[in-house]
């Protein structure tokens, strides 16, 4: 399709949102006119911006989550596509969003070429529901060392990136991990002085990117 894409975000992670809007803001043909942080917002948004095409709809969020929400969308917004952008490659998730009225599922850590794809499909009539079981995570390592060697990141980085990957906060990392706050501070610190970037959003933007 050659028409331009308005887009909505829902999502409760605001470094992830943001590397989100670093990608999306390449393609000319998107337009993102607005970023909800809850399902309520969301749907108080689209009352102003009725010319929204698609939402990229996160499962978990405050106050109303993705699937409640998608039932109100598909009530009141009939013509507005939903692609949920999740962490969770869960089938029986997946089947509840199909049934809630998405429009398609699509995981956090799928490449840049197939979210633009997914949201092309979906604004183009098609479903897109192609989650496969996520990997373990010793596999998700090997193919993070493999393209991060160059890096030369340490393994407690790598790990780090892994969690970040899954949109864990810091404090999250830091009780997963065993280690303080300030640790998992000082190791992102150092991620992203090795990879080169100057911004968290930028980070995520990097990860999106090259699918690790």
């Amino acid at each position: 399709m050659s028409q331009q894409i308005n887009l909505m975000i829902a999502d409760d992670h605001p470094l992830f949102v943001e590397g989100l809007k670093m990608i999306l803001s390449s393609e000319s043909q998107f337009a993102i006119n607005g970023i909800a942080n809850d399902g309520k917002q969301l749907l108080y948004l689209l009352t102003q911006q009725p010319q929204t095409s698609l939402i990229l709809l996160d499962v978990n969020m405050p106050h109303l989550n993705g699937l409640d929400t998608i039932k109100y969308i598909k009530q009141s917004f009939g013509s507005v596509k939903v692609l949920m952008l999740s962490a969770y490659s869960d089938h029986k998730l997946v089947e509840e969003a199909r049934v809630a009225g998405a429009d398609g599922y699509i995981l956090k850590n799928s490449s840049r070429e197939a979210l633009i794809g997914a949201i092309k499909r979906v604004c183009d009539g098609q479903q897109v529901f192609e989650v496969e079981p996520a990997n373990d995570q010793e596999e998700l390592f090997r193919k993070m060392d493999v393209f991060l060697r160059k890096y030369d990141l340490t393994k407690r980085e790598k790990e780090i990136l892994y969690y970040l990957k899954q949109t864990l906060t810091n404090q999250q990392i830091a009780e997963k991990l065993h280690l303080s706050i300030y640790t998992v501070e000082t190791h992102r610190k150092n991620i992203m002085q090795k990879l080169q970037l100057n911004s968290p959003a930028a980070l995520v933007k990097f990860m999106i990117e090259f699918n690790i």
